[in-house]
């Protein structure tokens, strides 16, 4: 699913509010949670899951086309760690219910 998928998405499930205030909203949400994390910060969505930051250590690797050794520069990795609840609706232990209008 891509931003516009979801904007679309959304704006279908809530038809009062128009694409332009919904991918406005959307933006603001992705903005946040990027600016959170470039601060050292850390988000949770309940039921969803967590991000994070981690820090990744200076490594040796090797270039796979000449196989000279290669320093790796340490370095700071977003990630993911999915809920509980988000684990369990993938793997088909409880339903989702949508808030979607019938």
């Amino acid at each position: 699913m891509t931003k516009s998928d979801l904007v679309e998405r959304i704006s279908s499930i809530y038809p009062y509010m128009s694409v332009r205030n919904v991918d406005k909203v959307v933006s603001i949400v992705i903005e946040s949670i990027v600016n959170t994390l470039k601060n050292g910060g850390r988000i949770e969505l309940r039921g969803f899951g967590a991000f994070s930051v981690r820090d990744r250590g200076k490594t040796e690797g090797r270039n796979p086309r000449t196989g000279e050794k290669v320093i790796i520069e340490a370095k700071k990795v977003p990630f993911f760690r999915p809920g509980k609840q988000l684990k369990d609706l993938i793997n088909g232990r409880i339903h989702y219910e949508s808030r979607q209008s019938s």
